[in-house]
């Protein structure tokens, strides 16, 4: 029943919006419970897949919601269960994939923006949020020499990133009938940019695969040779993908070479440096991603680089009417009352058209921390990258497949001679078996040139010297029982 005009409503009659010590009380609860698992993340499991079972199998878990409400610790204590399985992203013994940390900052700039609950899809509805999006990007785009025209969006990750940058690509490059249209990526690319491409309604066989050197990186002069076989075809080459840190070994392609080869051919440059990217905020970073700067696309994963809860990628254009072009959609009759705010509307540079607060989650952490905590964060990761390198390189049980361009070290066992590479294969498998069988640390493997390979990926803020050096232990302990018993 609504009550008469003038009568106060009591809280009763609002069960969604608890009063003022409701909500600090809530507060209180959620901080206690999220305090205490960053407490126990240094001692806790990397990886736990025990039990799992059991834990889908909890009705308790799993349960529909019931017509009244629970306490929020009981809540909470589901939650945790519920949490207490799987890849353990948070914790400093996560070495698997690439690994993403999560700061705490940015769960309190989420809360804030969440409660804030501010639309930014259209710059009116939300100008002094829109406004600090956008310099962000804006100090984005300078961080890697972008234009001035140029103009980026904050995504959900980069696979979205990666697919709207294909769609700017495409609608600049190609006719409406772009079917002939072909792109190039090396066989160390992300699988999420033959996603993209399928999304943005490629055939197949449009994404070709070219084939990469001894050191992971795309072969410059396979390209052009595919690009010149293609166009005798009566195909058209429209775009060329570069890697800018691989998933496999965080190799960087040739990008200056493949700008001079975009730029001759008339393609477009797109760079995926999703894991890479912001590596470019320190020294050696800077240096080794030369040539980045020349990009028509760019993609970053914030929530990998700079230590974000997942859920924050970043796509930079450098001709921001391009992407505008790509994305803007038709007048509606029901926006008719919104007034030009005189910033960006997101919604025309974009997939999305409802949209949350999103930059408030890099904007709190980099003014809270400084820029510099971040550079010092990955300089770190730079280091301990090259520890865990030289001290795999000099066991003489393992061979490490190349020194480590970012923070990324693969390397596989090595077995006395009259071991097969099948053998090697299997011995590295249960190298990283035993390894993660102990939860302190989490590795993962991969493939190159069909051989089985482990990899280290260091990308966690709370990764430090002592867990690389705990990892470092553990693998070459185990790869020595390993040979030892097989000899």
């Amino acid at each position: 029943m609504i009550p008469p005009v003038g009568e106060s409503t009591p809280t009763a009659g609002r069960p969604l919006e608890p009063t003022r010590d409701e909500f600090r009380e809530l507060l209180v609860v959620a901080t206690d419970y999220v305090t205490g698992v960053v407490d126990r993340l240094p001692d806790g499991p990397a990886l736990d897949l025990t039990g799992v079972e059991d834990l889908l199998a909890d009705t308790e878990l799993r349960r529909p919601p019931a017509e009244t409400g629970r306490p929020l610790a009981e809540l909470l204590g589901v939650l945790d269960r519920a949490a207490g399985k799987g890849h353990i992203n948070p914790s400093p013994g996560h070495m698997a994939y690439i690994p993403g940390s999560g700061i705490v900052s940015a769960a309190i700039a989420d809360l804030v923006a969440d409660v804030l609950n501010r639309y930014t899809g259209l710059a009116s509805a939300g100008p002094g949020l829109v406004a600090l999006e956008s310099d962000l990007l804006r100090w984005l785009a300078d961080l890697f020499d972008l234009p001035e025209h140029a103009a980026g969006i904050l995504t959900t990750g980069g696979s979205l990133a990666a697919f709207s940058a294909l769609v700017t690509a495409r609608h600049a490059m190609l006719p409406e009938n772009f079917l002939a249209g072909t792109l190039y990526v090396s066989d160390q690319a992300h699988q999420s940019v033959a996603k993209a491409a399928r999304l943005a309604g490629f055939p197949g066989d449009a994404v070709r695969v070219v084939p990469t050197d001894s050191h992971q990186r795309v072969d410059v002069s396979a390209v052009r040779g595919l690009v010149l076989e293609d166009r005798a075809a009566g195909l058209t080459p429209f775009c060329l993908v570069a890697t800018a840190g691989t998933t496999n070994t965080g190799a960087i392609d040739p990008l200056s070479a493949l700008a001079d080869l975009a730029g001759d051919e008339g393609m477009w440059l797109h760079v995926d440096a999703a894991y890479g990217g912001f590596f470019r905020l320190t020294e050696r970073g800077r240096s080794r991603l030369r040539g980045i700067e020349r990009a028509d696309s760019l993609v970053l994963d914030a929530h990998k680089g700079l230590f974000l809860p997942f859920g924050t990628g970043c796509l930079l254009v450098r001709d921001g009417g391009a992407l505008r072009a790509a994305h803007s959609g038709q007048s509606a009759h029901y926006l008719q009352d919104i007034e030009q705010a005189g910033l960006p509307d997101f919604a025309d540079i974009s997939p999305e058209l409802t949209r949350d607060a999103r930059g408030v989650r890099l904007w709190l952490p980099l003014h809270l921390h400084g820029v510099d905590a971040f550079r010092r964060a990955l300089d770190e990761k730079l280091d301990l990258a090259t520890v865990a390198h030289d001290r795999l390189a000099a066991d003489p049980n393992l061979t490490v497949v190349a020194s480590p361009e970012l923070s990324i070290v693969a390397f596989r066992c090595r077995l006395r001679p009259g071991g097969s590479a099948a053998d090697e294969d299997s011995a590295t498998a249960e190298v990283l078996r035993r390894v993660n069988a102990e939860k302190r640390v989490f590795l993962s493997s991969t493939r190159l040139d069909g051989r089985y390979v482990g990899r280290i990926c260091i990308l966690n803020h709370r990764t430090d010297l002592a867990r690389v050096t705990e990892a470092v232990e553990a693998v070459s302990g185990h790869a020595a029982a390993l040979v030892a018993s097989a000899g």
